[in-house]
């Protein structure tokens, strides 16, 4: 392990890298479940279903590993969200323009997955991606980390935790349960969901004070442990007070993988055919909005991940960033010919870097327990997401330190930060938000009489963005 990932050099121990990669990985697990829901419309169980499950998986531990030994980084992969949901718009319109069935625009969006992956696999190669990342000003680059940093805590608090009720209503515990007006008030609207609620809530809190509590005492594996122990109340509740057995899906589940159905569904089942349908305007539109996405998701992701560990160089830039992306633009091609949607660098990964991670150990642990998931799908689906949502808010918390290195009396610097602090978060996009930072900065730096200390790169940038969010195919 000394050979390959250098851990002295990086000031890191084998258990260290090991802990790191097991906490980034239950950060990021719920995607393995997640993904397949939401790309086969919940069609859970169906060949299209185990196909999406095996590809997350699979393609997943494939960019994990090639960052472990390319890149030797501690960032982890998996497939998009945000991408995920735009892909199934897109197959949904491929059915309906062609009148081909679901699975056959499935396999014709794949192809759109496919050329990005060989486009930023080529773009990688020659480095124009890295320069991407270079031209990036200096501010937006401090900010991009706090920005994922409230993407996170909103995660936390939000999308990764709600709460059905019987009526199949979804309550999220910061806009429902905080945001109502009296306990009794939400109480009421949720029925018999409440007692769930309200153990969603107890799980997340007793995971974060666990964290916090073990992290200022400097305890190694503060948030694996932080995850284990909310886990553990959460289980523990569900059996006492909710009456539910939490392991109850354990006993009838097949912990033998598919490969059959993904073989036979969507393993190199690429239908160009059907995309040219779409015509080509339609395709290269679709090529470029998705290459957009992922290019400044991908970005966002590694620079923050990284500042948030201290992986960056005095000059604000990452060692082995062309390898880094190199890895995530195989892991996008992997993806398509296995069956889902756009791979790229998770922020979970600032999880974690958090906990001590530092090498591709870290990208490594990670990766074979992506493999494992495609035998071990039942253990992973019985982690509650309320206790993993303590560390993705733990972690956006750390992530705020980054603002203390920005400078705000220089607003073209600050304002341009505050507005993808806002962004990022509310739209859910790190892309998006990093294009609307770079379209401010732009515009100030214009009408302040400094357009010259814009870089050309970063004014095809701009442009490129406000053609995406204003004008429609």
């Amino acid at each position: 392990m000394e050979k390959i990932f250098r851990l002295k050099e990086n000031g890191t121990t084998a258990a260290t890298e090991v802990i790191a990669g097991i906490t980034t990985f239950m950060a990021m697990a719920y995607i393995i479940a997640v993904n397949p829901n939401l790309l086969t419309n919940f069609d859970v169980g169906s060949p299209l279903w185990n196909s999406v499950f095996l590809a997350t998986c699979i393609s997943s531990a494939i960019g994990t590993l090639c960052m472990a030994f390319l890149a030797n980084k501690p960032f982890c992969m998996a497939p998009s969200m945000g991408l995920n949901a735009f892909f199934v718009v897109v197959v949904t319109n491929i059915a309906a323009v062609t009148g081909l069935t679901y699975l056959e625009s499935f396999r014709s969006a794949l192809c759109i997955i496919f050329i990005e992956g060989i486009l930023f696999l080529i773009l990688s190669l020659i480095n124009l991606r890295e320069k991407i990342v270079d031209a990036i000003p200096l501010g937006i680059r401090i900010g991009i980390s706090p920005a994922i940093g409230l993407m996170l805590m909103n995660i936390g608090f939000g999308s990764n935790v709600g709460v059905y009720d019987e009526s199949g209503n979804v309550y999220y515990v910061m806009a429902d349960f905080f945001g109502s007006i009296s306990p009794s008030f939400i109480k009421d609207r949720m029925g018999d969901s409440y007692p769930l609620m309200v153990l969603t809530v107890v799980t997340i809190f007793t995971g974060l004070f666990t964290i916090i509590i073990l992290s200022h005492r400097n305890i190694k594996g503060a948030i694996l442990i932080g995850i284990l122990t909310a886990s553990a109340v959460h289980w523990i509740c569900s059996f006492l007070f909710l009456k539910t057995n939490p392991f109850e899906a354990l006993s009838g589940a097949s912990f033998v993988p598919a490969f059959s159905d993904m073989v036979d569904t969507t393993l190199f089942k690429l239908n160009f055919s059907g995309l040219v349908r779409m015509g080509w305007f339609v395709m290269i539109t679709l090529i470029i909005t998705f290459c957009i996405i992922d290019l400044f998701d991908t970005i966002g992701s590694l620079v923050g991940a990284a500042q948030s560990g201290g992986i960056m160089d005095d000059k604000g830039n990452m060692p082995n960033m062309k390898e880094a992306l190199v890895s995530d633009a195989v892991a996008t091609i992997a993806g398509s010919l296995t069956g889902t949607s756009t791979v790229t660098t998770f922020a979970e990964s600032s999880s974690g870097v958090e906990a001590g991670g530092r090498t591709g150990l870290t990208a490594l642990t990670a990766g074979i327990l992506f493999l494992l998931s495609a035998f071990l799908a039942p253990v992973v689906a019985i982690i509650p997401a309320a206790a993993t949502s303590s560390a993705l808010i733990y972690v956006g918390f750390l992530m705020l330190k980054m603002l203390k290195k920005l400078d705000f009396d220089d607003s073209s610097q600050a304002f341009p930060v505050f507005i993808m602090l806002l962004a990022m978060p509310i739209s859910g996009s790190i892309g998006h938000g990093i294009g609307l930072a770079l379209i401010t900065y732009t515009f100030i730096k214009v009408f302040t009489g400094k357009a010259k200390d814009v870089s050309a790169l970063t004014y095809v940038l701009s442009a490129i963005f406000l053609l995406k969010f204003f004008v429609s195919a």
